[in-house]
């Protein structure tokens, strides 16, 4: 079968994520290019939890350009799905149908099973069998996501609200660094919420490795000492407990500006590092994991893996 562009349109808490790699059943899918915005879906909600009238419109020109860029790379296929703000916003049905009509994109809501679900294949296909049984933690701006597994898909995918995002707008907000006592409180919400499901995450027994995904463990990989994205993906890069713990107590002091001068976070991201910083160590230390390998695949490339694979059935 002969390569096919293809265009995967991520709307995400955080930003809107256009990726173009030509992919083809049976090979690896190859990224030709990459257009993103940050739109912080999640912030722009009203009182009531629905997305605000200036935010619906943002984002129906959002996902218009995207269509356009889509259109210039000679994408032959645009597969478009949302994440946790549009799965939770009370108009979120009603946006759906405004940018189905608006832009012709017929965007899928994934659950948070089905992200940890898309995400654990990425990181299978990216680390092969030898693996061993997966468990894959991902943090993005509304949910953390963890899976594992044995096979190709988990055999438990959980879906917790404590994103980065999330957790710095309801949990952190107003105090920049926040006061040791509130550190100290969100801190234990957010262990005591992760315990509940750690039973769960173990019952097929302990892990073979551990994998993390996401930006936000780029960064904190990044920043305890992981080289840089620019070194390329087939750079091994690892996040350690041990480092984690010594950053989080220095994250911890530090404003938000202090936080983008740190290399590899930007200064849209570092509102929310030390959020992501809570919830990342707290899923380490509750699941025993001493480490986690950063896998360069994603959701997106979950995506795109499993819709590659529905071509090789198709035949």
């Amino acid at each position: 079968m002969e390569p096919r562009r293809l265009g995967v349109l991520d709307v995400g808490s955080n930003t809107v994520h256009l990726l173009v790699v030509d992919a083809r059943p049976g090979a690896r899918p190859w990224p030709t290019y990459s257009y993103k915005t940050d739109l912080r879906l999640a912030e722009l909600l009203d009182d009531a939890g629905r997305v605000k009238s200036a935010a619906s419109e943002r984002l129906i020109r959002t996902i218009s350009t995207c269509l356009q860029v889509a259109e210039d790379q000679g994408v032959e296929q645009l597969l478009a799905f949302a994440t946790s703000a549009l799965r939770e916003a009370k108009n979120g049905a009603e946006l759906l149908r405004r940018v189905r009509k608006a832009t012709g994109v017929d965007l899928v809501v994934l659950s948070g099973a089905d992200e940890a679900k898309l995400t654990f294949l990425a990181a299978r296909r990216w680390y092969g069998w030898s693996a061993g049984r997966l468990l894959v933690l991902d943090i993005g701006g509304g949910s953390l996501e963890i899976a594992a597994g044995e096979h190709e898909y988990p055999d438990v995918a959980i879906s917790l609200p404590l994103g980065a995002g999330r957790v710095t707008r309801e949990r952190l907000e107003g105090q920049d660094p926040p006061a040791p006592d509130r550190l100290h409180k969100v801190r234990k919400e957010i262990r005591q919420e992760i315990a509940r499901a750690i039973g769960e995450v173990l019952r097929g027994g302990p892990p073979g490795r551990g994998v993390a995904t996401s930006k936000t463990f780029r960064q904190l990989a990044r920043i305890t000492g992981a080289a840089p994205s620019s070194d390329g993906p087939y750079i091994p890069r690892v996040l350690h407990r041990v480092d984690l713990d010594e950053w989080l107590v220095k994250l911890s002091t530090m404003s938000g500006a202090e936080r983008a001068a740190l290399p590899g976070v930007s200064p849209t991201r570092a509102p929310q590092l030390l959020a992501g910083a809570l919830v990342a160590d707290a899923v380490l230390h509750l699941l025993d994991l001493e480490q986690v390998d950063i896998c360069p695949w994603a959701l997106r490339e979950g995506v795109i893996l499993r819709r590659l694979d529905q071509l090789a059935d198709s035949g």
